[in-house]
């Protein structure tokens, strides 16, 4: 995939508008897959895509996006914790990353970091994709249970987001239905 990139800032002029760059593809493209080669992605790999989810917007710079990978002893436990049935959704990926919002006890910040570290796991998500990497977003609840979160250290300030399942796809799949945009937007006066 192809990106243009913005000029950098000194070469606009004030007022300028920023140059449209090739996002909608990878957005249209995107697919949740669900059967990988058993390769593990790279941490090299896994930094950069980090790296990227650090740009997501959030109120007051308060990065509230933890991202923790699981090896092999860490994958053992969550599926241990999930029992035999929801372990095996687990061997799907070759690379499995638990996305959480760091949390303040305050309902506003909570609410805004929780958006915003979804929008890093998108972003995650997103970078993988255009690397050549399918992804799968995935919320199993032996992540919601006590047990599950000790598998993979979650803590108890820290919400659980979502399991993503990252690594090369063994599958291809057609994009499904959408609804149209009139039927979820609404122009106010």
């Amino acid at each position: 995939m192809a990106w243009r990139t913005s000029p950098a800032p000194s070469q606009r002029a004030p007022g300028d508008s920023l140059p449209r760059v090739q996002i909608e593809d990878a957005i249209r493209s995107r697919r949740t897959i669900k059967a990988y080669d058993p390769t593990p992605v790279g941490s090299e790999v896994l930094d950069e895509l980090f790296e990227l989810a650090r740009w997501a917007p959030n109120h007051n710079l308060t990065n509230p996006w933890r991202f923790r990978v699981l090896g092999p002893e860490a994958l053992s436990r969550l599926k241990a914790a999930a029992g035999p049935e929801a372990a095996a959704k687990l061997d799907r990926a070759p690379t499995l990353v638990v996305a959480s919002a760091a949390q303040t006890g305050e309902a506003v910040q909570d609410e805004e970091d929780v958006a915003a570290a979804n929008i890093a796991a998108y972003i995650v998500l997103l970078g993988a994709h255009e690397r050549g990497l399918a992804g799968y977003w995935r919320t199993p609840e032996v992540l919601r249970t006590p047990e599950g979160r000790r598998a993979v250290g979650l803590p108890d300030h820290e919400r659980f987001l979502g399991l993503l399942h990252l690594g090369r796809a063994r599958q291809d799949k057609a994009p499904p239905e959408r609804a149209p945009v009139d039927e979820f937007v609404t122009y106010l006066d």
